[in-house]
């Protein structure tokens, strides 16, 4: 799914970006331009340490690059973006907040009532499948049930753009897979803009649009791989399809080098 001038929404051109550790300047990412479309799902994929996370905080505004520039809907990012969404691999939830809480809390900051946003909560816990545990605390919760408040709390202002740094890579595999199809489900509804950095391959062909590889620190784009499987998918319906094979080939070749170059 190429990205059209008409449809650009995000857009990182010419970017690099060095940590200066120990008072010598570290390179993470060397010259990366790529375009995102309105209402497309791009993954990102690469070894540890090539930058993957950093990219996403410039997108959010969290960090501006050492060079290049980033643009949302052709404005240059300067700062925290309202009108985006950032989920962790780590919930971060508020242990002092209900889930209800926790998932209005963005809601509350933006200063809305207490029922709408008390009525927002509620639908987003319920479409995550938590109707019921609005008033458990997070440590009440197991791990996947606190990735899908924190996947509701991500969803809860509505934001044009997803980011998302392997939200769901540290759940056991069958959790994993469950809130990856509830994850598909829910955007196939909305089809906001979406950056998904994973280390799984698999995750990565059956959610995306497109799939970027990137290159060992410093990280640049290698390749970009349309996905053309049909939608809407499932993660495990099409897995032992023999194209979707192939493209996990056709990856796994772009990639494992890297890998093998970041050790």
């Amino acid at each position: 799914m190429p990205s059209t001038r008409a449809s650009r929404k995000i857009t990182i051109d010419h970017v690099s970006h060095r940590f200066d550790i120990d008072g010598r300047a570290v390179p993470v990412l060397d010259d990366v331009s790529f375009e995102v479309a309105e209402g497309e799902f791009l993954a990102i994929v690469g070894p540890s340490g090539c930058g993957k996370s950093t990219l996403l905080n410039m997108v959010s505004g969290l960090i501006p690059p050492t060079s290049g520039r980033v643009t949302v809907d052709g404005a240059p990012v300067a700062g925290i973006n309202p009108r985006i969404g950032y989920m962790f691999a780590r919930d971060a939830l508020l242990p002092w907040r209900t889930s209800l809480a926790n998932v209005a809390f963005g809601l509350e900051l933006q200063r809305q009532g207490v029922a709408p946003r008390e009525t927002r909560a509620r639908e987003l816990l319920r479409l995550t499948g938590l109707a019921g545990f609005e008033g458990s605390y997070p440590n009440q919760l197991s791990q996947g049930m606190r990735q899908r408040v924190s996947l509701a709390r991500t969803l809860a202002t509505d934001p044009d753009v997803l980011l998302m740094d392997e939200p769901f890579g540290a759940l056991d595999a069958q959790t994993k897979l469950v809130l990856e199809d509830e994850f598909l489900r829910i955007w196939e509804r909305d089809r906001k803009t979406v950056i998904f950095v994973t280390h799984d391959l698999f995750e990565a062909i059956a959610m995306a649009d497109r799939v970027a590889v990137f290159s060992a620190r410093p990280g640049r784009i290698k390749s970009v791989v349309a996905i053309d499987l049909p939608r809407p998918r499932s993660l495990t319906g099409g897995r032992f399809d023999a194209h979707f094979q192939d493209l996990y080939d056709r990856l796994w070749d772009e990639l494992k080098y890297e890998v093998v170059a970041a050790r």
